[in-house]
């Protein structure tokens, strides 16, 4: 189940925090993970990147499920050695992703997860980021797309896969 908290919602935004996937009960890890396992099961995938942090949560057991390295994406300044960097408009500001710049390279098929597509700024910066590194990018896996807000447009040809929209 899932449920949106109103009174989480960032200023100026049509964001909202998901929780009910987050509940934990035994069956929520299979129900959010499989449907974007089996999405991507025939794309031998060799690393699944998350998005700072619900896609940590998401990806990490994607990552397991396909036999896939697990690659986190994070916001500047938390990476420990060399990292690239893309930075991005967001409808409230500027904002950056990183990542290691060994994490990924030529000859990779990566998957990108993450827990909404909105108007799908983060995700065409991680997008761009794999792109950088020499990677393949097989497509993003998200938990819930916000149709009306098109993020999906912005991702151009890129293969993308949600469990649900709204």
């Amino acid at each position: 189940m899932l449920t949106f908290s109103p009174e989480l919602i960032v200023p100026e935004t049509n964001r909202s925090l998901i929780n009910g996937a987050l509940r934990p009960w035994a069956g929520s890890w299979h129900k959010t993970a499989w449907p974007k396992v089996q999405a991507f099961a025939k794309e031998q995938v060799t690393h699944v990147i998350g998005i700072e942090s619900r896609g940590f949560i998401f990806g990490a057991p994607v990552a397991i499920e396909l036999g896939a390295g697990f690659v986190p994406m994070r916001k500047p300044g938390k990476l420990p050695s060399a990292v690239e960097r893309v930075e991005y408009s967001l409808e409230y500001g500027l904002d950056a992703l990183e990542v290691h710049r060994d994490a990924v390279h030529w000859g990779h098929r990566v998957l990108i997860v993450d827990d909404v597509l909105a108007t799908g700024g983060t995700a065409k910066a991680a997008c761009d980021l794999v792109a950088l590194l020499g990677s393949h990018l097989v497509g993003c896996a998200f938990l819930v797309e916000l149709t009306a807000l098109r993020g999906a447009r912005r991702l151009g040809s890129v293969r993308s896969h949600a469990l649900t929209r709204y």
